[in-house]
C-alpha cells in the first residue's frame, strides 16, 4: 500500500509538474515581446545588455522547463501532456480550444527551437552591435521565438495556425531588416505575398477539417504504424484528425500541403528563399537554416494518419521533396554568394526531408531535421568570416584551394551539362512561369483595386466636399498630404499671383507696399527669396 501511495503522489507531482512548465515555455517568449514592446513603445532608454539579457533569460529559461519536460515523459511513461487553457470561441457543433501538447515530438523540436534562438540571442549583440535597428531586431527575434513554440507545442490545428502567422509576419519583417534599401524591402514583400498565398491552404484545410471530422484537434493513433515506419519505430504522438471519407482527407492533405509548400520554400514557391538572405545574418540562420523551414515538414509528421488515409497526397509530398531536392542542387552549384549556396543547400536538404516523411521514414526524417538545424545555423553565421579565412588559407598555402563537388559534373552526361547550365543560371524558370501563371489573376485584382479605389475616393470627397486629386488621407500622420501635380499646380498658380501682384503694387507706387500687418513682410520675402523649383521640392 506504501508503494502505491508513493507512486500516486509520483505520478501526481510529475502531472503537475508538467501541466505548469508547459504553458511557461511558451508564455515566457510573449512576455519577453511584451516588455520590449512596452519599452519602445513609452519610449524607454535601454542599453543593448539589458535587451540581450531579457532575451537569453526568456529562452534559456523556455529552454530548461522543455528539458525538464522530457525527462518528465522519460521518467513517467507518459505519451503525452494535455493541457487545456480554455474556449477560444465556440459556436453549436463546434468548439476551438487554447490547447498545448507535449510528446515526443513536439518537447525535440521546441527545445531545439529554443536553445538555438537563445544563442543567435546571445551571438547577435556582437553583430548588431550600435545598429540603429538594434531593439527591433531583437523584438522581432523574440516574436519569431513565441510563434515557433506556440506553433509546436500546439495541440489544435487552429492555435497552431496563430503561431503559424506570427512566424510568417516576423520572418517578413526580419527580410526587410535594412528598410533603408530597396532591395530588402522587395524581397520582404515577396516573402510575405508568398506567405499570405500559402498560407490559404492551412486556413482553408483547417476549416475543412473542421467540417469533415468534427474537430481539429490532436489525437492520439488508434493502432500501430505499419510499413516502414513500423520497423523504424512507430509514430506514436499525438496527430490531426482523420476525416471518414478518403476524398475529404485527399482535399485536406493537399491544403495542408499548400501551407508547407510557403513556408518550407518547396517547388515551384522555393524563389522567395535565396532573397531573404537580405536580412541580417543571425536571423537568416534561424530562420532558413534551422526553423522556420522545418515548420513544414513538422506540420507534416503531424499529419502522418491523414497521409495515410490519403496516398494520392503522399504521393504528391514525395515528388514535390525530391523535385524541390533536385532543382535545389542544380541551382545551387552556379551561385557565386555564400549566402545563397547555403540557402540552396538548406533547400536541398528540406526537400530530401519532405521526401522521407512522404515514404513514411518519419523517425529518419526528424533525426534529419534537428542535425540539419544545427550544422546549417553553424555554416551560416560562419558565413561572414569563412571568405576572409579562405583568402588567408590560399596565401598561406601558395596556391588555389581545389574545387569540391566534382562527382556531380562525373555524374551528368557532357550533352546534358550545358542545358542544366542554362537552367540553374535561369533559376528553374519558376519565377517567369509563375508570372506567367499569375498575370491573369494580378490584372483581375488590379480591377478590384481600381474599383475599390474609385469608391472610396467618391465617398471621400463626397463626405470632406473636396476631389480626391487635391487631397489625400495620410497614413502616417491623420494630415492631409497634397499630390505632385497639386504642388506644380499651386506653384503655377502662387508664381502668378505674385507676377501680377508685383505689377499692380508697382503701378500704385511706393505707398500701396506698406504691410498690413506684422506678418506680411515676412511672408511676401521669404517667397521672393525661395524659388519655386525649393518650393516644388518641398512639397514633394
Amino acid at each position: 500500500m506504501r508503494n502505491t501511495l508513493t507512486t500516486q503522489l509520483s505520478t501526481g507531482t510529475n502531472s503537475a509538474i508538467g501541466t505548469g512548465l508547459l504553458p511557461a515555455t511558451v508564455a515566457l517568449p510573449a512576455a519577453g515581446v511584451a516588455v520590449q514592446a512596452l519599452a519602445s513603445w513609452f519610449g524607454r532608454r535601454r542599453s543593448e545588455r539589458a535587451t540581450v539579457a531579457v532575451v537569453a533569460v526568456v529562452f534559456g529559461t523556455a529552454a530548461l522547463a522543455l528539458a525538464v519536460l522530457g525527462l518528465n515523459l522519460l521518467v513517467t511513461g507518459r505519451d503525452t501532456i494535455d493541457v487545456r487553457l480554455g474556449t477560444w470561441f465556440a459556436s453549436p457543433g463546434h468548439a476551438w480550444h487554447w490547447r498545448l501538447v507535449a510528446d515526443r515530438l513536439s518537447v525535440p523540436f521546441a527545445l531545439s527551437a529554443a536553445t538555438l534562438i537563445g544563442l543567435i540571442g546571445a551571438l547577435s549583440s556582437r553583430y548588431l552591435h550600435r545598429e540603429p535597428g538594434f531593439f527591433r531586431f531583437y523584438l522581432l527575434l523574440t516574436l519569431f521565438g513565441a510563434g515557433v513554440e506556440l506553433v509546436v507545442l500546439a495541440g489544435s490545428l487552429a492555435v497552431a495556425f496563430v503561431g503559424w502567422e506570427l512566424v510568417g509576419l516576423s520572418s517578413a519583417l526580419l527580410i526587410a531588416f535594412f528598410h533603408d534599401r530597396r532591395g530588402p524591402v522587395r524581397h520582404g514583400l515577396r516573402a510575405f505575398l508568398t506567405y499570405r498565398a500559402c498560407d490559404v491552404g492551412l486556413l482553408a484545410g483547417t476549416a475543412l477539417l473542421a467540417g469533415a471530422a468534427g474537430s481539429v484537434d490532436l489525437v492520439n493513433p488508434s493502432a500501430p504504424t505499419s510499413g516502414w515506419a513500423g520497423r523504424l519505430g512507430a509514430a506514436d504522438w499525438a496527430q490531426l484528425p482523420v476525416p471518414g471519407s478518403a476524398a475529404s482527407a485527399t482535399i485536406v492533405a493537399l491544403l495542408l500541403l499548400l501551407a508547407v509548400i510557403g513556408k518550407s520554400a518547396l517547388v515551384p514557391a522555393s524563389g522567395w528563399l535565396p532573397r531573404a538572405m537580405e536580412g541580417p545574418t543571425p536571423s537568416s540562420a534561424i530562420f532558413y537554416g534551422a526553423i522556420s523551414v522545418h515548420l513544414g515538414p513538422y506540420l507534416l509528421l503531424r499529419s502522418h494518419g491523414l497521409l495515410d488515409a490519403a496516398p494520392a497526397a503522399r504521393v504528391v509530398v514525395v515528388l514535390l521533396g525530391l523535385a524541390t531536392a533536385l532543382h535545389a542542387t542544380v541551382v545551387g552549384r552556379v551561385q557565386s554568394d555564400i549566402k545563397n549556396a547555403l540557402a540552396y543547400a538548406s533547400m536541398t536538404q528540406v526537400g530530401l526531408i519532405v521526401a522521407e516523411i512522404g515514404l513514411g521514414l518519419d523517425l529518419v526524417a526528424i533525426a534529419h531535421i534537428l542535425g540539419h538545424a544545427a550544422v546549417r545555423s553553424a555554416q551560416i553565421l560562419r558565413s561572414p568570416s569563412l571568405l576572409h579565412d579562405r583568402h588567408h588559407l590560399e596565401q598561406a598555402m601558395g596556391r588555389t584551394l581545389p574545387h569540391t563537388g566534382r562527382h556531380l559534373e562525373r555524374l551528368v552526361p557532357g550533352r546534358w551539362q550545358l542545358p542544366l547550365y542554362r537552367y540553374a543560371l535561369g533559376h528553374g524558370y519558376l519565377d517567369v512561369w509563375l508570372r506567367r501563371l499569375g498575370a491573369p489573376l494580378a490584372r483581375l485584382l488590379r480591377v478590384f483595386d481600381r474599383a475599390q479605389r474609385r469608391a472610396a475616393d467618391r465617398i471621400g470627397g463626397a463626405r470632406s466636399g473636396t476631389t480626391p486629386e487635391v487631397t489625400r488621407l495620410s497614413l502616417t500622420g491623420g494630415t492631409p498630404s497634397v499630390g505632385l501635380s497639386t504642388v506644380h499646380r499651386a506653384v503655377r498658380e502662387t508664381t502668378t499671383a505674385r507676377s501680377t501682384g508685383a505689377l499692380e503694387t508697382a503701378s500704385r507706387g511706393p505707398a500701396a507696399r506698406s504691410p498690413v500687418s506684422g506678418s506680411a513682410p515676412i511672408r511676401e520675402q521669404a517667397g521672393q527669396s525661395a524659388p519655386a523649383d525649393d518650393i516644388a521640392s518641398g512639397g514633394r
